[in-house]
């Protein structure tokens, strides 16, 4: 009777249970997720705190579990101990003792190092185990928190033993990949053929925190979601587009894995292009991870470095100074740098993106650390109007309109418009009208690595990039690493917005950088 009710209906099911209503949270399948590096501070600061929200939130499905792999000498308690330690202090949802003592029922641990064979069989044996206790069906995910060195061994010993194998166990495995994608493109495409050769190219997920941030994605929702903006978002309207992404700290404890690398390898070959891609791609046909990662491979593919690099691909390294009222060392004498390291720690460049849409639009982008704050922000410079029916002196103080998307810290949006004085004269001058992520929202954002956790285990590759972007990302660096190599970098003292050659970079196209 009642089947016979719904067809006369038309209804399929509840409709409440649309796999297209993005309202309803989702759940993954049953699953384990496997950290390799768990020890880590990564997995101590981010990963860890990350599943306990997800936990805590209801996130998580009942047959979930949780594997560390690390070399130490250590049982399930002794991990579930640090565990708890690290969800405690890194939670970004209230700790609950009974939303812990569900999840630590689940916590596992197997010790071993990445070349023992035994350790992966009895890894491989535990996953197996899994499927009776848990009810994982075969469903797991693999994050490789560990240096890309050890990537080829990590990823050999899931092949031989099948761990890695879709159909072995009848469930779905993935595998979570963290940057650097390489350290050029010639690496880069080797790691992206033996990672795509253990696992099938859809079930590998390369991580870039960034994307996972609220705001970044906002980026979509502002530019596709409102008429307003689209039709001035080209060359006809912008003047240029400013993509900041600073630091206030140094490099702390990565000196050896910093020092091989430097700022545009460590952040502008990934976030920061990435946030550019966002930027200015099209409008994509539907919001799938298909279609957003075309448009993003349009973009990446279409841009185009400077030819006067001595003007337009500027680097420099911090000195000493002063931040925060502290005294802060210089680069060369952090601990484990070499007093003759030219590795540089800000990277400034002008690029272009030969479409039809930014043709002769510079894009700006600038990264570094030991500056004044920390800040992350896509600022788009529109051109001024072309007539001002107002005498030169009402308009001393008005600028170009802005539109400013903060990522980090002050999550919001920023539009600067010009604005009449209150008073009898005609005076003009620049007002912000801001839109904080905070106050117009009740409910605070989850953590980067809380979404793109769960995007993995159920299967949503949006916010991932795929080898082609990050190829493509390498064609970009490549060429300015190849003209850095063999030079110095400008030296600017901790607390300033990078050297000076950074300012004349732009002054010498009548620009300015903007003060975040």
């Amino acid at each position: 009777m009642t089947a016979a009710i719904t067809s006369a209906l038309g209804l399929r099911g509840n409709p409440l249970r649309d796999p297209r209503d993005r309202r309803l949270p989702r759940v993954p399948d049953p699953c384990a997720l496997v950290v390799f590096g768990v020890t880590g501070d990564l997995a101590h600061k981010k990963l860890i705190p990350a599943v306990y929200d997800l936990a805590n939130r209801g996130l998580l499905p009942p047959g979930f579990a949780l594997l560390g792999f690390a070399r130490r000498d250590w049982g399930h308690g002794d991990f579930e101990a640090l565990a708890r330690k690290a969800a405690e202090e890194g939670a970004r949802t209230g700790f609950r003792e009974d939303v812990w003592r569900r999840l630590a029922d689940s916590i596992l641990f197997v010790p071993g190092a990445f070349d023992d064979d035994d350790a992966f069989d009895r890894l491989a044996q535990t996953l197996v185990d899994l499927e009776g206790s848990h009810g994982i069906q075969g469903n797991a995910a693999f994050y490789l928190s560990i240096p890309p060195a050890m990537f080829p061994v990590v990823l050999k010993q899931m092949q031989r033993t099948k761990m890695s194998d879709n159909d072995e166990r009848g469930g779905w495995r993935r595998v979570v990949v963290e940057k650097p994608f390489g350290h050029d493109l010639k690496s880069a495409r080797e790691l992206n053929s033996l990672v795509d050769d253990v696992f099938t190219s859809q079930d590998v997920f390369r991580i870039d925190h960034y994307l996972g941030k609220e705001t970044v994605q906002n980026l979509l929702a502002l530019r596709f979601a409102n008429q307003l903006f689209e039709p001035v978002w080209n060359g006809n309207f912008v003047d240029s587009v400013q993509i900041t992404m600073a630091e206030d700290v140094g490099i702390g404890s990565r000196a050896g894995f910093y020092d091989t690398a430097g700022a545009a390898r460590d952040v502008l070959q990934n976030h920061v292009l990435q946030l550019l891609a966002l930027t200015a791609m099209e409008e994509p046909v539907s919001f799938d991870a298909e279609s957003i990662r075309t448009e993003k491979t349009k973009v990446l593919g279409a841009i185009s470095v400077p030819e006067d690099m001595e003007t337009y691909a500027v680097r420099g390294q911090y000195g000493e100074g002063w931040l925060g009222g502290v005294r802060v060392p210089g680069y060369l004498d952090e601990t484990n740098i070499p007093k003759s390291s030219t590795t540089e720690t800000y990277a400034a460049v002008r690029l272009g993106v030969e479409t039809r849409r930014w043709a002769g639009v510079p894009f700006y982008l600038r990264t570094g650390k030991r500056l004044p704050r920390r800040v992350t922000e896509i600022a788009v410079i529109f051109k001024k109007a072309p007539h001002l029916p107002f005498d030169k002196t009402d308009t001393e103080e008005l600028g170009a309109n802005q539109l400013v998307i903060r990522v980090q810290p002050d999550e919001g949006i920023t539009l600067r418009i010009g604005s009449k004085v209150p008073g009898s004269a005609m005076e003009v001058r620049d007002v912000s009208m801001d839109f904080l992520y905070g106050e117009a929202f009740t409910e605070s954002s989850p953590e980067a690595y809380e979404r793109l956790l769960l995007d993995v285990l159920l299967g949503d590759a949006t916010l991932f990039p795929r080898n082609q972007e990050v190829e493509l990302s390498w064609v970009v660096v490549d060429p300015l690493e190849e003209f850095w190599a063999g030079t110095k970098p400008e030296l600017y003292r901790s607390g300033e917005w990078g050297p000076a050659k950074a300012d004349e970079m732009l002054a010498l196209d009548g620009r300015h950088w903007r003060r975040p």
